[in-house]
């Protein structure tokens, strides 16, 4: 029996970290996808959106299960194929992997508005309560990185800590901190975070010796 194990992280590497340790243990990189913001434009430029055209390309795609290109790292494994893509509500993302087409998928064929709450419904249907979707979805927003993986029962117990260990945002402890500034959940219609707002986000969150 299968089931989902998911990891919310405040910066890239410690995502790229997580995935390429949950390949090392033996979880096929089929089974693991990433959803992490671009807005800084630190994977293939902070314009991307701007770009109706390559937009388009990365709806298409999308709709095949790919990304709009490679982007970033790894030399194979699911990192290699990470690629960019606009989605309404969280803006610029990299992303790869089964949840990322199922997130991006309502982008084919126009239909944007439906894609914007598409990662908060790709993680419910996935057994995720809907709480924590929410969580997830606003850090991406806010310029984090997701990671999902599938695992049968016998791989859960290597898959968790990877996905919830030190390096992963604790999220109740997020949670509490969203809500602390009148957050309730993700909402689709909201502006994806700029840059700069991006920046002093993961400032706010970094250890201290990094601020």
């Amino acid at each position: 029996m299968s089931q989902t194990v998911t990891g919310l992280f405040d910066s890239y590497a410690d995502a790229d970290r997580a995935v390429r340790e949950l390949e090392a243990a033996g979880v096929a990189h089929d089974r693991i996808s990433v959803v992490a913001s671009n807005a800084g434009g630190e994977h293939g430029g902070a314009d991307y959106a701007a770009h109706d055209d390559r937009a388009d390309h990365a709806r298409e795609d999308a709709g095949k299960g790919a990304g709009a290109g490679a982007v970033v790292g790894g030399a194979g494994g699911l990192l290699a194929g990470l690629g960019l893509l606009a989605i309404p509500g969280l803006g610029p993302v990299v992303a790869a992997g089964w949840l990322a087409s199922t997130a991006v998928g309502a982008l084919v064929g126009g239909a944007v508005g439906a894609a914007a709450g598409g990662l908060v419904g790709a993680l419910t249907k996935e057994g995720v309560p809907e709480e924590d979707a929410h969580v997830y979805a606003e850090g991406v927003r806010r310029g984090g990185a997701l990671v999902t993986a599938r695992v049968e029962d016998g791989e859960a117990a290597a898959a968790a800590p990877i996905l919830r260990g030190d390096q992963a945002v604790d999220l109740q402890a997020r949670r509490a901190s969203y809500a602390e500034e009148g957050w309730t959940g993700f909402e689709p219609d909201a502006p994806p975070f700029t840059p700069d707002e991006v920046a002093a986000e993961r400032r706010r969150y970094a250890p201290e010796a990094a601020r």
